[in-house]
């Protein structure tokens, strides 16, 4: 399941006129070793996926709406129907949603997820830096996202994608999205080139300078770009608190 959502090609029509399409390319086998594949579980529905990012050896950060009544996590993975050494499948045991998320806003929209045990550590498996809260992204800043979401022809890779994507200004979002707030959010993806990340996105990492600085939150209906990221710098404090209220014993 991977980006790259393009405009969807089932919505508007191909045609050459409008540039070429730029996608993204599988990424190399482990060059994201902090990326975690999420498995979510609802009575009465079938599984939903997302992305997320390890950041302790046992908590993992994703977006709040990727939140489920049971959730598994599976890490070290390349191709996610691998079986092998390097792969960690690990349930969660305990989720905390900022209490300030809305869905219907689409604001707050973070999650920590507290896994069953200590992942162990290798070159398939590490955790990411957090930014700090100073930290500003600024527009024309390229950085990179990995998942495992649709790509733009709908199909579903087993492997990691990877694509760079630049960062807007503020006023493209708030054009397009009532509740866009960029303390807490960043306007994500040029639209002239329309590289994108798909619903499966969802809660993967956007990496700069191998610093975790967003969380992939949401797509406008119609397949416009730019999309909304969370600002994880805004939410350091807050993630700091938790983190030690999970790895209480």
């Amino acid at each position: 399941m991977l980006l790259l959502l393009l405009l969807l090609v089932a919505v508007l029509p191909f045609s050459t006129e409008g540039g070429k399409i730029f996608w993204g390319t599988e990424a190399k086998r482990h060059s994201h070793p902090y990326m975690a594949f999420l498995e979510i579980y609802e009575s009465g529905s079938h599984p939903k996926k997302c992305g997320g990012f390890l950041v302790k050896k046992d908590i993992v950060m994703t977006a709040a709406h990727c939140n489920g009544s049971e959730i598994n996590v599976t890490l070290g993975a390349h191709n996610i129907k691998d079986r092998n050494n390097n792969i960690q499948r690990i349930p969660v045991v305990k989720t905390i949603v900022h209490k300030g998320y809305s869905h219907a806003k689409m604001v707050n929209d973070i999650m920590l997820l507290k896994l069953k045990h200590k992942a162990q550590l290798s070159n398939a498996v590490k955790t990411i830096d957090l930014p700090k809260s100073q930290d500003r992204v600024k527009p024309g800043q390229v950085c990179t996202v990995a998942g495992w979401g649709p790509l733009a022809n709908c199909t579903l890779p087993n492997t990691l994608q990877e694509v760079k994507l630049e960062v807007q200004k503020s006023q493209k979002c708030r054009e397009m999205y009532k509740n866009y707030n960029d303390s807490i959010q960043l306007c994500v993806g040029n639209p002239k080139e329309k590289k994108a990340t798909a619903e499966s996105d969802s809660g993967g990492p956007f990496v700069c300078h191998s610093v975790v600085q967003g969380i992939v939150s949401q797509h406008h209906c119609t397949g416009d770009l730019p999309e909304v990221y969370t600002r994880i710098s805004s939410f350091m404090p807050w993630i700091q608190k938790m983190i030690k209220i999970l790895q209480q014993p």
